[in-house]
């Protein structure tokens, strides 16, 4: 089916009949249910009387009724991430499944039986120096057949290499090092009853730390180990999310992913020329070919996390040297910092030691967004909420900025600006955000080891960001984008409007 400019394919007005959302935990309701604010990017979306009232039975709990109109309305809050899908019974079970496990190594007997009773297993040998062994079949029944690569040609072409063995209409990609939990498909496959969703990926966890040498004993874990428990890079947090460039969760790693095989074919698969960022880089093809990617965090696949600093530290350095490819495939897609140009002068006077001027032109913007909102109820109360969460949030995003990507602009501004007061807001905007999600989060290890760590991380994907932006010729990865919000999209409040009254 071709997709219609409202993601709602064409010929299918009631794709989300049935269909029971919950709201995003960023949503607010306003003006008796007739203005909606959250969603990432953040966004204001007006409604009219029968869209709010649509909107309000549905957080209820109602199922979506059919009709074009009410799942236009809810496919846009579900696209702009204000709420999100509680996935149900469905038309897949783990009998429409294929596990393709891409592995250079060895595959162990724990991932073969935790996949479940599944269709199949299929593992590609991708040139491993000892050819793997596998059983004939799982401790479920299923059978498992390996397909061996004569040479190494990556985990990319790996997956794609199991993908053209995909009998069935579902695919499930799981790396050797992972292992998931029982039942771990039941949180997946509801999903896929939405005919627009073509992947959705479960939660990455650390795997439980190896049992130590006295029987009833583990051994304590590294402290490299327990960051990777409390921030590893594949752990995408405990929300659910659309996936897509330039919003909260913008990816979702390989390491396990559910799809529809037809939808990966019809897109050429996994990019094998990629060594690493293909994850990524799946994830957006699909987005702009108008299908959707969905994260679902209360599925779980536990992953076991390098623990050896200089492992560590490399695959974050690998990591970071795909945003280069990647701004090149996907132009506006990758970029450090998107403020509106307010919030960079209100914090920038504030860094510059003038915070009653930083104040006021926050206050300015909260004027201007009231005025833009116009007839709304309680539109200065409102425009204070969205100047507000869009200032701190900038904060955020420019703090973090000054260590990922720009810590060499950072650090030479330490070591040759005159002025104590800049060092000091500058240290105070690099160490601020890891302490305050130290005290947030309390992980298990002390702040100076968990700062420490996380600048350590930062720098190390870094280095690989300007190292892969240099090979790439593109500094966008290195460039901010300054934009208004609450940010125009094609999920505007007139759109909405029209949706919001039923046929």
């Amino acid at each position: 089916m071709t997709p219609e400019p409202n993601g709602t394919p064409s010929g299918a007005p009631g794709a989300l009949a049935g269909l029971r959302v919950t709201a995003d935990t960023t949503m607010e309701v306003h003006a008796e249910g007739r203005v909606l604010l959250g969603g990432s990017p953040l966004r204001v979306v007006r409604l009219t009387p029968a869209g709010a009232q649509l909107v309000r039975r549905v957080l209820d709990g109602q199922p979506v009724p059919a009709g074009r109109a009410a799942s236009a309305l809810v496919r846009r809050l579900l696209d702009g991430g204000l709420v999100h899908p509680v996935p149900g019974e469905g038309p897949y079970g783990p009998g429409d499944v294929t596990v393709v496990v891409p592995v250079r190594g060895t595959v162990p007997a724990s991932l073969l039986a935790s996949v479940g009773p599944v269709a199949a297993v299929v593992v590609v040998d991708d040139a491993s120096p000892v050819p793997v062994a596998v059983p004939a079949s799982t401790p479920h029944g299923t059978p498992v057949r390996v397909v061996r690569h004569p040479t190494g040609r990556g985990p990319a072409a790996a997956r794609n290499t199991g993908l053209a063995e995909v009998t069935t209409d579902l695919a499930a990609f799981v790396d050797a090092d992972c292992e998931p939990s029982p039942s771990w498909l039941d949180g997946l496959l509801g999903h896929l009853a939405d005919p627009e969703v073509a992947v959705v990926a479960p939660r990455i966890v650390a795997a439980e730390p190896d049992v130590g040498p006295r029987p009833g004993r583990r051994r304590r874990p590294s402290r490299l180990a327990r960051y990777e428990q409390s921030r590893s890079a594949l752990d995408l947090g405990g929300r659910p999310a659309r996936v897509r460039a330039r919003t909260r969760v913008s990816f979702v790693p390989s390491a396990a992913l559910l799809a529809r095989a037809e939808a990966l074919r019809a897109i050429g698969g996994f990019d094998a020329t990629m060594a690493v960022g293909e994850d990524v880089d799946l994830v957006w093809r699909l987005d702009e070919g108008g299908r959707s990617v969905r994260y679902e965090p209360a599925a779980h696949v536990a992953h076991r996390h390098r623990t050896t600093l200089a492992a560590w530290a490399t695959r974050r350095f690998d990591y970071g040297t795909s945003a280069g490819p990647l701004a090149r495939r996907h132009p506006g897609a990758l970029v450090p910092v998107e403020a509106s140009p307010w919030s960079v002068a209100a914090w920038g006077l504030v860094a510059a030691g003038h915070p009653v001027a930083g104040l006021g032109v926050a206050g300015a913007t909260t004027v201007a967004l009231a005025r833009k909102l116009g007839a709304v109820e309680s539109a200065p109360a409102l425009a204070a909420r969205v100047a507000g969460r869009g200032h701190l949030g900038a904060g955020r995003l420019l703090a973090q900025a000054l260590v990922r990507p720009w810590w060499p602009v950072t650090g030479a501004l330490l070591a040759v600006v005159p002025s104590r007061r800049l060092r000091a807001v500058v240290a105070a905007a690099v160490l601020g955000p890891p302490l305050y999600d130290w005290a947030r989060e309390r992980p298990p290890l002390g702040p100076f080891a968990y700062v420490a760590l996380r600048l350590a991380d930062d720098v190390a994907y870094s280095a690989g960001v300007w190292v892969g932006a240099l090979r790439s010729g593109t500094a966008e990865p290195l460039v901010p984008e300054l934009t208004s919000w609450p940010r125009p999209s094609r999920y505007s409040t007139f759109r909405a409007r029209r949706a919001a009254s039923p046929r």
